[in-house]
């Protein structure tokens, strides 16, 4: 079956899509022994075979469902040129390759799905299918109604408006406020951009619920696997059989 060689490189699990590109475009793929830079070349997903920086890709038999709460300071990454505690460094008993879905920065902590299972991935990361994500937002100051209501109609960051959202204060005091935002995007930054747009600087922000998934029973720095049930769902919530 003729497949796209970086849907091939993402189903393996070495790679989100958008990873496997860029590392098409740097000429680190080869298919039965010769470089492939070109997007959207595809191969024989079982005759084929691709190397990874000089590296036989197979496709993983096993596919994994990780949720980690990520904890302040580690990179959503798999390896760090700076050294930085990645995500990878908190599940070297796992002894499957898995790679994260989305992002979530470094300075903020919360809910990661972590898989080798590249559609699912793939469609759970793509702004096309509203997967919810929910935080609680620490903010300097408290929103006031107008501020409210320009996240939740959307604002416009770097020429494109955000989509819809939930929000809604859970506490205040007369310096800051905890606020809850529910979103069905995963820009870069976005939330911490959209509280800077109306004018409050993010002290903490922590992802409480990602596609349905909670931290419930899960201290930072904590994983578990998903039991079949919560995959079910996941793939429903994407559009997958």
């Amino acid at each position: 079956m003729l497949v796209r060689l970086n849907k091939f490189l993402s189903q393996a699990g070495a790679a989100s899509r958008r990873e496997a590109d860029q590392m098409i475009q740097e000429g680190r793929v080869k298919v039965n022994g010769r470089v492939v830079q070109e997007l959207g070349e595809k191969i024989e997903d079982a005759g084929d075979m691709v190397e990874l920086d000089g590296r036989r890709v197979k496709k993983e038999e096993r596919m994994a469902y990780v949720l980690l709460h990520k904890p302040v300071g580690t990179v959503v990454s798999l390896k760090d040129p700076f050294g930085r505690t990645t995500v990878r460094d908190l599940l070297t008993s796992l002894k499957v390759r898995v790679f994260p879905v989305g992002r979530l920065d470094a300075d903020s902590s919360g809910a990661l799905l972590l898989t080798n299972d590249g559609e699912l991935a793939f469609r759970l990361a793509h702004p096309r299918f509203e997967v919810q994500k929910i935080y609680l937002v620490k903010v300097d100051g408290v929103p006031d109604d107008t501020a409210l209501d320009k996240l939740r109609k959307g604002i416009f960051l770097e020429g494109r408006k955000t989509a819809s959202a939930k929000a809604s204060i859970v506490t205040r005091s007369p310096k800051h406020a905890l606020v809850r935002l529910e979103i069905h995007e995963g820009r870069k930054r976005e939330v911490r951009k959209m509280f800077e747009a109306v004018g409050y600087r993010v002290s903490a922000l922590r992802r409480t619920h990602f596609a349905g998934l909670t931290l419930e029973g899960l201290k930072p720095g904590h994983w578990r696997m998903l039991d079949a049930a919560e995959v079910r769902k996941l793939r429903k919530r994407a559009g997958l059989a």
